[in-house]
């Protein structure tokens, strides 16, 4: 018998092979079971499963540290409950996030509405103080109640400006304005509000590219006698230092003793951030300084940008492992990737998961 020909009993028995299931729509009431169902389907429905399957086991783990990592426009978008409810929940500990995001997260905390965006030019909307998020529309009327708010509380936000306390990073700052959200609007629902209530750091790493950070700068430089005599002449900024971010978000992952997990929705700064802070430990121990390296064990990321442009957004976790970011599977990692729009995907997958847990208890 020739050699090349295939072993008929594994051929016909399937040897090995985890068989699939249809999809019953009759089988399902809710959304744990449709995530369920779609674990043992394909393509995107399995990433989808695989993934609420690896954070509820995250989430599960009391034990384990949980990043969360977040770009894009979510919060325009209205997403931001569904990451208040995990917050609230403490189902992640700490979240690292682009300022554009919280900025208007903020303007869902003080009860001010964003708008479908009308069909008409951006010169139009643009004169008339609107501005478009693709198919989402901020008014700059919004986003001027915001910086009265912070303007007005800038003493209390940034003391170390006034000469009262030490420099600071985002995560101090943070805290504050979202004590400031939490006692001024009460009955609102926000990530900052949540994150302050429930104890848990937030951070943008990238601070200064974003509205909430241009309005500290010009208060602070309102309020400079330097800069009112000689605009841009003598160097001026408020008491602000990210290494503190850096040093704070190490300093919590470091002295973690259980497993650590990521958890991340779109890409950018804050998902190569958080991630960094493992290789930080692997160069301080191979340059003989006494820290032990350390990996993320499991994570999951929702993000529609494709591996092949090359960027951090659509790099796979296999990549990172070469980073010294990940445990390779082969030593236990877990790992989902959900090629996909946040958007059209999250509220399935965290409402399951919610249920999921419930019916765990």
């Amino acid at each position: 018998m020739s050699q090349n020909k295939r072993n008929k009993n594994n051929f016909e028995t399937g040897a090995n092979l985890e068989p699939l299931e249809s999809l019953d729509l009759n089988k399902i009431e809710d959304f744990d079971q449709v995530l369920a169902a779609m674990s043992k389907t394909s393509f995107g429905g399995r990433q989808l499963g695989n993934a609420a399957d690896i954070l509820t086991e995250m989430f599960a783990d009391p034990g384990d540290l949980t990043v969360l990592t977040l770009s894009g426009a979510l919060t325009v978008a209205k997403q931001g409950l569904i990451i208040s409810e995990l917050i609230e929940r403490k189902l992640v500990d700490i979240v690292v996030s682009t300022g554009a995001l919280i900025t208007h997260g903020l303007i869902d905390g003080m009860d001010i509405k964003h708008y479908k965006a009308p069909a008409e030019h951006d010169a139009e909307l643009y004169k008339k103080g609107m501005c478009r998020v693709y198919d989402t529309i901020e008014l700059e009327t919004s986003l001027a109640e915001l910086q009265k708010l912070v303007q007005n509380s800038l003493e209390t936000l940034m003391p170390a400006s006034y000469g009262k306390g030490q420099p600071e990073g985002s995560a101090g700052f943070l805290k504050r304005l979202g004590k400031l959200i939490a006692e001024n609007y009460p009955d609102q629902r926000s990530i900052l509000s949540a994150a302050y209530k429930a104890g848990i750091p937030v951070y943008i790493p990238a601070f200064t590219d974003c509205e909430l950070s241009l309005d500290l700068f010009i208060k602070a430089l309102s309020v400079e006698k330097s800069f009112l005599e000689n605009p841009f002449d003598e160097m001026f900024t408020p008491s602000f230092n990210p290494f503190i971010d850096l040093f704070d978000y190490a300093k919590r992952v470091y002295n973690h003793e259980g497993k650590m997990s990521i958890f991340t929705l779109g890409g950018g700064v804050p998902r190569n951030w958080a991630q960094q802070i493992t290789p930080l430990f692997d160069i301080m121990y191979l340059e003989k300084l006494p820290v032990e390296p350390k990996l993320f064990s499991k994570g999951v990321r929702v993000c529609p940008e494709p591996v092949h442009w090359g960027g951090l957004s659509g790099c796979t976790y296999q990549e990172g492992i070469s980073w010294a970011k990940f445990l390779p599977e082969s030593e236990g990692g877990k790992y989902a990737e959900v090629m996909s729009d946040a958007t059209t995907v999250l509220p399935i997958l965290i409402k399951g998961i919610l249920q999921r847990i419930e019916k765990n208890k």
